[in-house]
């Protein structure tokens, strides 16, 4: 009896046996690539999660950096806008009182002078001014060419037809020296009445005038400083406004990085996940073949050797050392 299809039994088990070998050498390598693909991937990931955290931290504190900077510029704006016009509202009133004070002051110049020349005319003719000849208008040309008399001109008025009212002499009774003791005024002459009148009333002139340039100079100079001080606010404003309008745009533009990167670090934290998951069906996949990987070796290389032990007794060698039941073993652990 012939034990041919027992040896093509044996050698079909023995080429199965080989090829599972190789079938686990195959996946062993691509269990060990797997892994270290997977696990480099997971460093990269872990890095770029880090990198971006640390971005979005740095960025954040830029944005309330500059947020706290707008809000400084916005109120300086506010108040130097306030200062500016508080000023000018000063400035107007000081220009009303400038100008009240050289109207009344000229007017009150104008009005000593016009008393002082007519004073002139009974202390002093000779230094007496006629008064401008009136023009008359073509309606009374016409009347007067025909023999009619000129229309009267208003009065003067006042003290003596000076002009000078009485409310005037009051006001001006404190700033005039005091007058002369009674005994004097018995022995005064025409000439020395006149000189202390006129002397007084270029006192008066020579006061107001005073005034009245003192005047001039301080509104000139507070007009120079108001000048200076608009032009030095409105280049301060165009400079903060401009600071302020580039911040904002650098805050925009912070805050969109600050949404792309929030979108790339949800992003790439959801592919850390996955390939935490693919690792975690790798392991299940290769831990036991990579931990039994030696065993299963050598256990398949006895099998091999015994069952070509077997394959020569069946062809009639002498091989009484054969150990059946340790290849009985290996196939069941194999089978595994």
């Amino acid at each position: 009896i012939g034990f041919e299809k027992v040896i093509k039994l044996v050698d079909d088990l023995v080429e199965n046996l080989k090829k599972e070998q190789v079938d686990d050498e195959s996946k062993k390598e691509y269990c060990s690539v797997q892994f270290d693909q997977a696990d480099d991937r997971k460093k990269a990931l872990e890095r770029s999660i880090s990198d971006l955290e640390a971005s979005m931290a740095t960025t954040k504190d830029s944005i309330a950096t500059l947020a706290e900077e707008i809000a400084a510029l916005n109120d300086g704006i506010v108040a130097l806008d306030k200062s500016v016009a508080e000023a000018t509202e000063q400035r107007k009133e000081e220009n009303a009182e400038y100008k009240d004070l050289m109207a009344n002051n000229g007017a009150a110049k104008e009005l000593i002078l016009f008393a002082k020349n007519r004073l002139q005319k009974f202390y002093n003719p000779k230094m007496h001014k006629a008064a401008p000849k009136v023009e008359l208008s073509a309606e009374d040309s016409i009347f007067v060419n025909q023999g009619g008399t000129p229309p009267p001109t208003e009065a003067p008025g006042g003290i003596a037809d000076t002009g000078i009212s009485v409310s005037f002499v009051q006001l001006s009774k404190k700033d005039a020296p005091a007058p002369p003791p009674a005994i004097m005024e018995a022995y005064a002459s025409k000439t020395e009445e006149s000189n202390g009148v006129m002397a007084m009333m270029d006192l008066l002139v020579k006061d107001l005038q005073k005034e009245m340039t003192e005047a001039g100079a301080e509104e000139k100079a507070a007009q120079q400083n108001y000048e200076k001080m608009m032009s030095e606010s409105a280049d301060k404003r165009a400079a903060d406004s401009k600071s302020l309008n580039d911040k904002e745009g650098s805050k925009a533009d912070l805050q969109g990085a600050l949404e792309e990167s929030e979108g790339s670090h949800s992003a790439t934290s959801q592919e850390h996940m996955a390939n935490d998951k693919y690792l975690g069906e790798l392991h299940a996949e290769c831990d036991w073949l990579l931990q039994y990987f030696d065993v299963r070796k050598q256990a398949r290389a006895d099998e091999i050797d015994s069952l070509g032990k077997a394959k020569a007794v069946l062809n009639g060698a002498d091989f009484a050392l054969v150990q059946r039941n340790s290849i009985a073993r290996a196939r069941k652990f194999l089978r595994h």
